[in-house]
C-alpha cells in the first residue's frame, strides 16, 4: 500500500469515527454554585500547589439530553495553563443516562480518570500567581457508553467524547489569585 493511500484511508476512517448526529439545541447546564464568567469560590479551588481552597466539585445540574443519549460525560479543562496543552482538572465518564445532577463534593456515578494534578477525580481552580484563568465546565449527552477504561488517557477519552458527543454545554468560569 502506497504512503498516499494509507493516508487517505486513515483520513477517511478518522473522518468516519468522528462523525455525530445533529446535534441537539437543548442540553442545558446549570449550576448554583459557579456562573459564565464568574470569580469561583475558595470551595472550587485546589487545595496544594500553593493555593488553599475545598477542592469540591461545584453543585451542576443538566436538562434538555437529546434523544438516544446513553451516558454522559464531564469534563472541567483550563485551557490557559502554560502547559502548551491545556490543564486537566476533571474527566468523568459512563455516568448513567437517568442521572441528571450532581450535588457539590458528591463522587460521579462512572468513570473518573487521572487529573493532571495525578489524582483521580476533581482537583479545583490553582493558576499560577497573577493571572486568570477560564474553567470550562463541560457536560456531554453521548450516544453510547464508552468502551475504555479509567486507564486511558484524557486526550483519548477526550477523542472517544467527542466522537460519541449527541450535544454538549459548557459554564466557563475564571479563577485568579
Amino acid at each position: 500500500m502506497t504512503r498516499t493511500l494509507r493516508n487517505a484511508l486513515l483520513a477517511t476512517v478518522m473522518a468516519s469515527a468522528m462523525a455525530t448526529p445533529a446535534l441537539a439545541d437543548g442540553l442545558a447546564l446549570t449550576s448554583p454554585d459557579i456562573a459564565e464568567g464568574q470569580q469561583l469560590s475558595s470551595d472550587f479551588v485546589f487545595q496544594g500547589f500553593g493555593c488553599e481552597g475545598g477542592n469540591l466539585v461545584p453543585t451542576l445540574a443538566w436538562s434538555g439530553a437529546p434523544e438516544g443519549t446513553e451516558s454522559f460525560a464531564i469534563t472541567v479543562y483550563d485551557p490557559d495553563a502554560p502547559t502548551g496543552s491545556g490543564w486537566w482538572h476533571w474527566f468523568a465518564f459512563n455516568i448513567p443516562a437517568d442521572v441528571t445532577s450532581l450535588p457539590a463534593g458528591e463522587a460521579v456515578d462512572g468513570i473518573e480518570l487521572i487529573n493532571d494534578y495525578g489524582a483521580e477525580g476533581f482537583g479545583g481552580a490553582c493558576p499560577p500567581p497573577g493571572e486568570v484563568h477560564r474553567y470550562q465546565f463541560t457536560v456531554h449527552a453521548l450516544g453510547t457508553v464508552l468502551e475504555i477504561d479509567g486507564s486511558v488517557s484524557d486526550a483519548l477519552a477526550g477523542f472517544m467524547v467527542n466522537a460519541n458527543s449527541l450535544a454538549s454545554s459548557t459554564i466557563t468560569a475564571v479563577y485568579s489569585r
